[in-house]
């Protein structure tokens, strides 16, 4: 027997094809990896369409990353031609153009857990720590969530420049920095409070006030605001 057989999409029990699964339960229950590979329907030789979705993910380190990228990056992943990276490309498009539309649609944050079930089920199994920034507007209301970071987090690579360029660009009224442990334990070490503090005066000269950092581990999370950490 080949161990390294992937079998295909249709060799798959009905129940784990990301087709029916999305008619039988609906959209809302499915993987972000079982939701690319519906738009890009086809693997490629020797790798099913979900293994393909899995890779971009990897390779661009999150789905914010994956929709930053352009028509170049997109077509030079194996398995990702020209007519692919359109639909991939027009799907992002989509959703901006949803999101500048209807504004009053998007979510809004009242409290830590509002930006845990945002992140939660993508970010608490990857492997490697990640550092993004929620941008809200003056409702509150998420307009972006950029990756800033790929890797062990600390105040040595965490540059306040980076993390509010976005910000400031997006003329945002406030952010909410969020990180996960791949340990799947959220409890903050000493650096994530640094850190914190750090971003937080860094906010108050540019105006962009800092209202949280959250930490998500395995099915938990920890804010460190509601903890007193980090903020005087």
């Amino acid at each position: 027997m080949d161990v390294d057989y992937k079998p295909t999409i249709m060799e798959l029990p009905a129940s784990e094809r990301p087709r029916e699964r999305m008619r039988t339960l609906g959209p809302q229950a499915l993987s972000t990896v079982e939701l690319l590979a519906i738009i890009l329907r086809v693997g490629v030789g020797g790798e099913n369409v979900l293994h393909l979705a899995e890779r971009l993910l990897s390779h661009f380190g999150s789905l914010s990353g994956l929709a930053r990228a352009n028509f170049e990056e997109l077509v030079a992943i194996r398995g990702m031609g020209p007519a692919k990276t359109a639909q991939l490309l027009a799907g992002f498009e989509l959703g901006r153009r949803l999101l500048a539309a209807a504004p009053d649609e998007r979510p809004q944050v009242r409290c830590p857990e509002d930006v845990a079930n945002l992140l939660m089920l993508e970010m608490s199994t990857l492997r490697q720590e990640q550092f993004r920034i929620v941008l809200l507007d003056t409702k509150n209301r998420v307009l972006a969530i950029p990756t800033v970071y790929i890797g062990n987090i600390n105040t040595s690579i965490v540059r306040a420049a980076e993390v509010f360029r976005e910000a400031v660009t997006r003329n945002c009224a406030a952010l909410i920095a969020v990180h996960n442990h791949p340990s799947g334990d959220p409890a903050p070490s000493p650096e994530d409070v640094m850190v914190t503090r750090h971003l937080v005066e860094a906010g108050k000269l540019l105006d962009i006030e800092v209202l949280d950092h959250i930490i998500i581990g395995r099915g938990r999370y920890t804010s460190l605001k509601e903890r007193g950490l980090g903020f005087d």
